[in-house]
């Protein structure tokens, strides 16, 4: 299995899942998400993490989290080590709970945090669990919207102070923010991950490359890294899709989309190759993202395209 890239430094927003070994159950009974609610909080305490939004799925969780610190693998290691090693410790087991190492996203919390807190809270109603978030009960949704008291350890203001400078005010716009009902018919913003590392504005992205990106050797054969360092251009993108799809009218959609997730190029500049504005790049991409998500047989001429374009990154 490829190593991840992790990128840690003060101040990082991360998207944090760590699923159950072979998909199975890592909460069973209610002590059991009452116990893991106790290690987000010792995080905080100990660790210095600032935990924004959470939601505790039956075999899996999401964590939107921020480290000050710059220390997330430290924070990690003792939430999912200290819940294991009760886990075992309960059911007179031994071996690995969770299925690898956890999967963390760096986030640009400017643009994505407030998709991805809606994105993370409508889990449970995804699922069909709940009909509305707010009655899934290991969820941080009713912490934001005042039907319960807000722990100590969570952080609610960062996200609501966006929709209002009231408290009152900012969770009735935060609740309309989650519940509106084209929000269901979004894709998930973890579609526009790049890398599958960092999810961003263009700008960021390329703040983060340059100021951030490990240069060892050994640290560049990493697949995210040589991704990140070593893009393809438009053209070579372009020519990637007209080599599989050739002139089907789905060709120029793939290209914006392909263009906009791997070749590193800015919304204007794509924009001016397509003879549209940076808006319309960006909301094609995400219609198209979405499509694929729909479409096993897109998905695999995609795949294709991507192909193409490592054989030519490498050559």
């Amino acid at each position: 299995m490829a190593r991840p890239l992790r990128i840690e430094y003060p101040g990082a927003f991360y998207h944090v899942t760590s699923r159950g070994n072979e998909q199975k159950e890592i909460f069973k009974s209610q002590r059991d998400w009452e116990k893991f609610l106790s290690y987000l909080e010792s995080a905080v305490e100990r660790y210095g993490a600032v935990i924004h939004t959470y939601c505790l799925m039956s075999n899996h969780y999401h964590l939107l989290l921020e480290t000050p610190s710059g220390n997330l693998s430290q924070i990690m290691r003792h939430i999912n080590g200290a819940y294991t090693t009760y886990f075992n410790v309960m059911r007179k087991r031994a071996g690995h709970l969770f299925q690898g190492r956890f999967k963390a996203i760096l986030v640009d919390a400017d643009t994505y945090a407030l998709e991805l807190s809606r994105y993370i809270h409508l889990n449970p109603v995804r699922a069909g669990i709940a009909a509305r978030p707010e009655d899934f009960s290991w969820s941080s949704y009713r912490y934001f919207i005042g039907n319960n008291e807000s722990p100590v350890w969570l952080k609610t203001d960062f996200i609501l102070g966006q929709f209002a400078s009231t408290v009152a005010d900012a969770r009735k716009k935060y609740q309309a923010f989650v519940t509106d009902p084209m929000a269901m018919e979004c894709g998930s913003p973890l579609d526009r991950t790049v890398a599958s590392a960092i999810l961003g504005s263009d700008d960021f992205i390329d703040a983060i490359r340059e100021k951030y990106l490990p240069v060892k050797q050994g640290v560049r054969n990493v697949p995210a890294v040589k991704e990140l360092i070593g893009r393809p251009s438009p053209e070579q993108i372009i020519s990637s899709v007209r080599s599989v799809a050739g002139d089907e009218p789905v060709a120029k959609r793939m290209s914006i989309y392909l263009c906009h997730r791997y070749s590193g190029a800015k919304l204007k500049e794509i924009g001016e190759r397509f003879g549209m504005g940076e808006s319309a790049v960006a909301q094609a991409s995400r219609r198209f993202a979405a499509h694929m998500h729909e479409d096993a047989l897109l998905r695999e001429v995609v795949e294709q395209v991507i192909t193409g374009m490592n054989r030519i990154g490498t050559s």
